[in-house]
């Protein structure tokens, strides 16, 4: 079996995604030389570059890429890149090249593997385990989805017993996972242009849940289908484990806990929705199930500071709120959207939306328009294309979006003007959304809205 510790490089073919970058992380700390490429920059690769990691942003064969050699270089990629002028050229001089997703089994295998699953909640679900995890003293590392607010990374490393990991369900990559323990807390068709239709992506969900060892320890939203056994969670309505008596107290939820045998009350955290208590719910259940007190258990949920765009939230002098947030398919703009209907229900409300992929938002047209009509304008920004190329999707644009939308004040922007449109809205609160780069726009908002 290949041994992770015979290579001395590691590039990364993608180095800016999310989940690349913790596992680039993951090799810089332990001292190995790391190197990437990625087709655009973001705020993530500059982040990498300034922790010693070499990035390119040229698709060509540069001397730190012709210098390495095969036997001592792991080459990682991940499947979202198809057809690449370096993944060709490493294939041709007979390097190893595995999937991100390969590796990241292999580092977690030696681990009690924690893996938290779904088309949505995962990534503040694993953010949530991992951070409980450091909180009740726990050895583990963790590799998120997301960049958690307490740690301000995507990695953190206190020891080996446990890992905690986002299985993304992508290119069916969480099958090269081990997990001892999983949450699954949805299975929403997703990702069309990999699964085809809802069926096959929710078989592949079953397919995961069956890698669990033990009934005990897996972990499933109540009322998926998962084609085994589980312990159940919820909100509102009774499972093995679920939650109840939401209210909130200032910018606080707080709600009650309760398990078979007892109830738990006032446990109180920051971050809202029902959604998100789901996903509170479903981390808490874990971590009971590991055998960690209920007072730490509330401790650490009181501290958790959440995780960068998913609903981070600003509050200026001048009254207005500014809120950033990644989501990206109907079902998660339902939820931020209505997550602030419900707890402003009189405010004006500008969105300013990006969308991520063609094929996304050709698949869910109808969900994204009925979803951006709940606000009172809309700026909507060009398509992020990630992975896909524009010509392989003729007439899927953002002006073909924003007709199916029935709102009387809406526009489209490119990026680079939408700063400016923005600065001319009259509006009480700005959500800015999508998983492209429309964070590049955040802190120039900030900035502007402190001084107004």
């Amino acid at each position: 079996m290949m041994n992770l510790e015979q290579f001395e490089n590691f590039y990364f073919i993608g180095i800016g995604g999310i989940g690349m970058s913790a596992l680039a992380r993951y090799f810089k700390s332990i001292g190995k030389n790391v190197l990437g490429y990625d087709r655009t920059e973001t705020k993530l690769t500059s982040a990498l570059i300034s922790e010693g990691i070499g990035i390119s942003f040229q698709d060509e064969i540069t001397e730190h890429i012709s210098s390495l050699k095969p036997e001592n270089t792991l080459v990682i990629y991940t499947p979202a890149v198809k057809t690449l002028g370096i993944l060709d050229d490493f294939q041709q001089r007979n390097f190893t090249i595995l999937k991100r997703a390969k590796v990241l089994g292999m580092i977690t295998d030696e681990t009690k593997c924690i893996a938290v699953a779904g088309t949505h909640g995962k990534t503040t679900t694993s953010s949530l385990v991992a951070h409980l995890c450091h909180f009740s003293g726990l050895s583990f590392s963790c590799f998120l989805g997301g960049i958690s607010e307490n740690f301000q990374s995507n990695f953190i490393y206190t020891g080996n017993e446990f890992s905690v990991v986002e299985a993304d369900e992508y290119d069916r990559s969480f099958l090269n996972l081990h997990p001892d323990f999983a949450i699954v807390t949805s299975t929403d068709a997703d990702h069309l242009d990999i699964y085809g239709d809802k069926a096959t992506i929710e078989q592949s969900f079953k397919d995961f849940a069956g890698l669990v060892p033990e009934k005990q320890k897996l972990f499933v939203r109540k009322g998926l289908e998962i084609g085994r056994e589980s312990m159940t969670y919820a909100v509102n309505e009774e499972a093995d484990f679920y939650s109840d008596n939401l209210r909130m107290e200032d910018d606080f939820i707080l709600f009650d806990f309760h398990t078979k045998y007892e109830t738990v009350k006032d446990f109180k955290w920051q971050t809202p929705g029902i959604h998100n208590v789901e996903n509170a719910t479903a981390a808490i259940a874990l971590l009971y199930s590991l055998g960690v007190d209920f007072q730490t258990l509330k401790s650490g949920l009181l501290a958790f500071k959440g995780i960068k765009r998913r609903y981070t939230k600003h509050r200026f002098e001048s009254g207005k709120i500014y809120i950033d947030d990644y989501a990206h398919h109907p079902t998660e703009l339902d939820a931020v959207i209505g997550s602030i209907r419900n707890f402003y229900p009189e405010k004006k409300l500008l969105v300013a939306f990006q969308p991520h992929l063609f094929s996304r938002t050709r698949d869910f047209a109808e969900g994204f328009a009925k979803s951006l009509e709940n606000c009172e304008e809309l700026l909507l920004l060009d398509i992020y294309p990630a992975r896909e190329l524009q010509e392989n999707f003729p007439g899927i644009t953002s002006d073909w979006l924003l007709e199916k939308i029935n709102l009387e004040k809406k526009e489209t922007a490119g990026l680079q003007e939408a700063f400016g449109k923005i600065q001319q809205k009259d509006f009480d609160i700005l959500l800015t959304v999508g998983a492209g780069n429309i964070d590049m726009l955040y802190d120039g908002i900030v900035e502007w809205l402190g001084k107004n």
